[in-house]
């Protein structure tokens, strides 16, 4: 998704039928500024700041009214921790394990199911991967 203004922002969600409520657009201007895959945790933090009044109950109400508009995809690589992405074409993910942080990568997920399960209906596609990026390795 581009970078939009305020106004662009507001319409984009009310065409979605999205209350465009001040603290949704800045969530949804962070997202599309910040693309690191973050927590509620992350995106609070860097927002409370700019929004005392903003609460996680609201971030998470808005990333699920969000999600079931498929404005961002929820990525789940571990068990315990819920990531958003404003990518919401089909991509793998790779999470370094050592600096945490999550890169998108391109993969014909369709393509290579499809051949392997003639028939089926697909509605979803993920791959999570795990390792140690370049960085952190050359760091070594």
């Amino acid at each position: 998704m581009k970078p939009m203004n305020l106004t662009d922002l507001s319409s984009f969600l009310s065409e979605r039928s999205i209350k465009p409520s001040f603290q949704r657009i800045k969530i949804l201007n962070y997202l599309i500024h910040n693309h690191i895959h973050p927590t509620v945790n992350d995106i609070y933090d860097s927002l409370i700041s700019e929004i005392p009044s903003l609460s996680k109950t609201t971030i998470y109400n808005t990333l699920n009214i969000f999600a079931k508009n498929k404005i961002v995809k929820e990525i789940n690589i571990e068990e315990n921790e819920l990531r958003y992405d404003i990518n919401t074409h089909e991509h793998g993910h790779f999470k370094c394990i050592e600096c945490q942080e999550v890169f998108d990568f391109d993969i014909a997920f369709e393509d290579s199911a499809k051949k392997s399960l003639d028939g089926f209906e697909l509605l979803e596609c993920e791959m999570n991967i795990k390792g140690v990026c370049k960085t952190c390795k050359n760091i070594k």
